[in-house]
Formats: C-alpha cells, sequence, structure tokens
C-alpha cells in the first residue's frame, strides 16, 4: 500500500469470499473497511455500511480507500448498470487497484457481471477479475445443495456425468489477497479451480463417506432445473443458471488451473479434505 492510513474496501465483508479475504487482510495488519448492509463488524476490520441498492452508502465506504473488492450485487439482472457508476466514483475518490469476483462460466463481455469485467481495464490501471470455478462451499451453509443435503440426503442439478473443477472458498480468499497487495497487479482473469474436475455424483460419493449418510445426485432436465429455480428467483435468472448446469453437462467446466499453486505457492485444498473439516456436522 502507498500509505499507512488507506484501506482495503472488502464489499460483501459477511459473505462467502468477503469475510475470508477480510480476515486474511487484518490478520497480515492491513486496513480493512469490511462493508456490507447492516455495517456488520468482521474481525480485526472497520464495519461500514455499503448497499449496491443505495448510492448515498457508497461515499462513506470509499473515504481513505485505495483498493478494493468487488461482490456484484446477488441476482442482480444487470449488475454493471449498478456497479460501473460505484467504479467511476471510486477512481475519483483514489481507489487504484480493483479486485473483481466473477465466474469461470463468464467470460470478459458476457452477461452480467461479463460486462463489469469488460470494463475493468479501462477503470483502472492496477486490476484482476477472478474467475472461480463452482464453491466446495455450496455443499454447506445455506445454499441450495446445501440444504437440499440435509433436507433428503440429494443433489439436484441437471449438470448430468459432466464435471467441475470445485474451489475452496479459502483458495479463492488467498488468491484475491494476493491480487490486492502484491506490488504488481496481475492485469487479467485468473480462473481458480481445484486439483480435480468431480462430478456431482462423485461429491455425493465423497459426501456420503466423509458424512455417513446416504448422498445422491438426482439427475434433472435444464426445464426441470429452470423451473425449480425459478420458484425463488426471476425466470431469467432462473433459466441462465440452468444453462450453466447444461454447459457443464457439455464439458464446459472440466478443467483444472495452476493459478492457486502459481500465486499462494501451495496447493488447491481437495474436496475431501474440505468436506472432512466443513460437512462432518451433517454425521447424523
Amino acid at each position: 500500500m502507498s500509505g499507512s492510513e488507506e484501506f482495503t474496501l472488502v464489499i460483501g465483508a459477511t459473505g462467502t469470499t468477503g469475510s475470508r479475504v477480510a480476515a486474511r487482510l487484518t490478520a497480515a495488519g492491513r486496513r480493512v473497511k469490511a462493508a456490507s448492509r447492516r455495517a456488520t463488524p468482521v474481525g480485526g476490520s472497520c464495519p461500514v455500511r455499503f448497499d449496491w441498492d443505495d448510492s448515498a452508502s457508497f461515499e462513506g465506504a470509499l473515504e481513505g480507500v485505495d483498493r478494493v473488492y468487488l461482490i456484484p450485487p446477488l441476482g442482480a439482472r444487470d449488475p454493471a448498470a449498478v456497479m460501473l457508476p460505484f467504479l467511476q466514483q471510486a477512481r475519483t475518490a483514489g481507489v487504484r487497484r480493483a479486485v473483481l469476483l466473477s465466474s469461470s462460466a463468464i467470460p470478459i463481455g458476457g452477461p452480467a457481471v461479463g460486462q463489469v469485467h469488460q470494463a475493468l481495464p479501462g477503470l483502472f490501471s492496477e486490476w484482476a477479475v477472478l474467475r472461480p470455478s463452482w464453491f466446495m462451499q455450496n455443499f454447506t451453509g445455506n445454499h441450495a445443495h446445501a440444504r437440499t443435503i440435509r433436507a433428503d440426503g440429494t443433489i439436484r442439478t441437471a449438470a448430468g456425468d459432466g464435471r467441475v473443477g470445485f474451489v475452496d472458498a479459502g483458495d479463492i480468499a488467498d488468491v484475491a489477497v494476493h491480487a490486492l497487495t502484491e506490488a504488481q497487479a496481475p492485469n487479467t482473469d485468473l480462473i481458480i479451480t481445484g486439483p480435480q474436475a468431480l462430478s456431482y455424483g462423485d461429491i455425493a460419493a465423497i459426501l456420503t463417506q466423509v458424512t455417513c449418510r446416504t448422498v445422491t445426485h438426482r439427475r434433472l432436465t435444464y426445464a426441470q432445473m429452470r423451473d425449480r429455480l425459478a420458484a425463488d428467483m426471476p425466470v431469467e435468472f432462473a433459466a441462465m443458471l440452468a444453462g450453466m448446469d447444461r454447459a457443464i453437462a457439455e464439458g464446459a467446466e472440466d478443467r483444472t488451473t495452476d493459478t492457486v499453486q502459481r500465486l499462494t505457492g501451495r496447493p488447491p485444498r481437495d474436496f475431501r479434505a474440505c468436506a472432512e473439516r466443513e460437512m462432518g456436522r451433517l454425521r447424523s
């Protein structure tokens, strides 16, 4: 950082990756503003109110900040409409580096946050776009997969036998911290995966072994998945998510990368280790 008084703003600091990024930065002695709608304290960081839907919250959050970790507004049909005005304001306020959380499934210029990805290099001279594969933590906490695992021991997808390089949220956070703090910003996008590509059937088998409770993968059609998701979200967003499952079935996510090893100096964590750590509480 260029000055001891400058902060890193972590948007979504109570979320899956944001909480981990905030904790790692503060543990390393960085000054962190933990941004959330309720200004919830996170570790040793400075809580600050931030709401994508309330532009009046932007100025206070940006005060004294020179870099920012960006979590897009959840479920937004057009995140660029909200995020680009904020990023313009951030640049004017003195932010030099921006690290955006996107997805391996969304290319530059693609739908949703892909438009923000496309705009980022024109706004900041120091930047990175994190494009992680699907989170291992989708099978814990409050994600739909975790809820159905707890409710009836099933994982429902339209992904068929398609494989995914599931990645631990802690590894994503470690890459984010590297991108935020290294003297030279990545100035590129970074596809982040775990060490192996697994099908949902593979995931179910590992969870069965770890939790001592039968977990199965229930295969849905694209239309069944879309309609299931549409019960809880706009149909256009449900169709996009169901389309991602269909792309998995066609092999779009069957890959691994060396990003975690290359940037952190250690291999990414595998799913069994994550499951043993976080899923043991599901044992019955």
